[in-house]
C-alpha cells in the first residue's frame, strides 16, 4: 500500500434507515423510552453498521498488537522492554489478563507481534513483525514511511481475514512498554495540547518519572514540525515521528473495521489514540467505533471527545491488553439479549409510549 492509496480509502456511512428501525424496535419493548440509555444507541449503531435490524455480536474477536518502543531508553517507564515479550508469551499461552477475561465473554484473542524487540517467533502469537521496535523519537522519527504503511496494512488485512471468517464485532488491545508515552505524544501533537495536561503515570511512574516523561514528550514535540500539511498527511507524519508500531497496527484495524463494516470496541488511551489517527486518515471511521471506558489516562478523555464517542463505563481502568473492551462486551451482551428477547408492549396489551421529540 502506498500513502496515496491509503489516503484515497473511502469509508461508507452506516445505514441511517436501519439505525432508526432498530430504534423503533427498542420503543416497542415494554419499558420507558430510552431507559437503557447509551446501550440502546450502541445497539442501533451496530445494526446500522451490519445493515440489519437484528444485529449479532456472538462472534467476538480481540486483536492485541504488541510492539516495543525506542523511547523507553529515555526512562519514561517503570519497566524495561523485556516485559513486552513476556506479556506476549503469556497472551500466546492464554494466561494473560486479557486471555482470562476473553474466555468469560466468549471472545477469541489474536495476539500479533508487529514489532517486539526479539528474533524468535512466539508460540501462539501471530508473527507480523515490521521491525524490532521503533527508534527513540528524541533521536530520529520513530518509524519510516514504509514501516508505518506496512503496520497499517497489516491491521487492515487482519480485519479482512476476520471478516471472511464471520467475526461480528472486534475489540482493540495492545501491549508495548512505553506506549503511554508514544500515544500521549501523538495526542498532544494532533490536538495541540501540553504534555502536562495529557501524560499520566502509565504502569505506575513516580512523581519524578512522570515529570521526566512529560519533559521527553515536550522535547519530542519541539523537535518536529507538522505545519503546512493537510489533515491526512499531518496525522500520518505525527504517527510516523512520535508513534509506535502497535498504534499503527491498530490504526489499520480501525480503518479495516470501516472498510469491512464491523463494529470495533476501543479499549483505553492507546486504542483511542489509534482511533483518532485512523479517523483523520480515513474520515468516517469513527462511525464504526464504540468506546468501552473512560480510562485513567487523561489523554483518553481528550481523544474520545475529539471522536465524539461517549464511553460505556468509567471504572478508573488502566490495565490495557484490551481488558476494558472485553468487560464492555459483557455489558453489551446483556443489552443485546434484552433487545432480542424482552417482552413488548403488545405482549401486555398496553399501548406503546409516544415520542414527542
Amino acid at each position: 500500500m502506498t500513502q496515496e492509496e491509503l489516503f484515497d480509502l473511502n469509508i461508507d456511512k452506516p445505514d441511517e434507515k436501519v439505525f432508526m428501525q432498530v430504534k423503533r424496535n427498542w420503543d416497542r419493548i415494554s419499558k420507558p423510552l430510552d431507559s437503557l440509555g447509551d446501550f440502546e444507541d450502541v445497539i442501533c449503531r451496530i445494526g446500522a453498521i451490519q445493515n440489519s435490524e437484528h444485529p449479532e455480536i456472538d462472534k467476538k474477536t480481540l486483536v492485541v498488537m504488541c510492539a516495543d518502543n525506542g523511547i523507553v531508553k529515555e526512562g519514561v517507564s517503570q519497566s524495561g522492554s523485556e516485559i513486552t515479550r513476556a506479556v506476549a508469551v503469556a497472551l500466546g499461552k492464554g494466561i494473560s489478563s486479557a486471555s482470562t477475561m476473553a474466555r468469560k465473554v466468549g471472545a477469541e484473542v489474536i495476539t500479533v507481534d508487529i514489532g517486539i524487540d526479539c528474533n524468535e517467533e512466539i508460540e501462539g502469537v501471530l508473527s507480523r513483525k515490521v521491525s524490532r521496535g521503533t527508534k527513540s523519537f528524541l533521536d530520529e522519527p520513530a518509524m519510516s514511511e514504509s514501516e508505518v504503511l506496512s503496520a497499517i496494512e497489516t491491521g487492515i488485512g487482519l480485519v479482512k481475514e476476520l471478516s471472511e471468517k464471520g467475526t461480528d464485532i472486534l475489540a482493540t488491545g495492545e501491549m508495548g512498554i512505553g506506549n503511554t508515552t508514544t500515544s500521549s505524544a501523538v495526542i498532544c501533537a494532533i490536538l495541540e495540547l501540553d504534555p502536562s495536561d495529557v501524560a499520566g503515570r502509565g504502569a505506575g511512574l513516580s512523581h519524578e518519572g512522570l515529570f521526566r516523561k512529560i519533559d521527553v514528550i515536550r522535547k519530542g514535540l519541539a523537535k518536529y514540525s507538522f505545519d503546512g500539511l493537510g489533515e491526512k498527511e499531518r496525522a500520518f507524519e505525527i504517527l510516523r515521528t512520535l508513534g509506535g508500531l502497535d498504534i499503527a497496527g491498530l490504526v489499520g484495524v480501525c480503518i479495516g473495521a470501516g472498510i469491512y463494516h464491523i463494529p470495533v470496541m476501543l479499549d483505553g488511551v492507546i486504542s483511542a489514540c489509534a482511533a483518532m489517527v485512523a479517523n483523520a486518515i480515513a474520515p468516517g471511521t469513527s462511525e464504526y467505533m464504540i468506546a468501552s471506558h473512560a480510562g485513567r489516562e487523561k489523554g483518553n478523555v481528550f481523544t474520545l471527545s475529539e471522536l465524539r464517542l461517549k464511553p460505556l463505563m468509567n471504572g478508573n481502568l488502566a490495565l490495557g491488553e484490551g481488558t476494558g473492551a472485553l468487560m464492555a462486551f459483557s455489558l453489551l451482551d446483556v443489552a443485546m439479549d434484552f433487545y432480542n428477547n424482552a417482552a413488548k408492549f403488545a405482549d401486555y396489551d398496553i399501548e406503546d409510549y409516544e415520542r414527542f421529540d
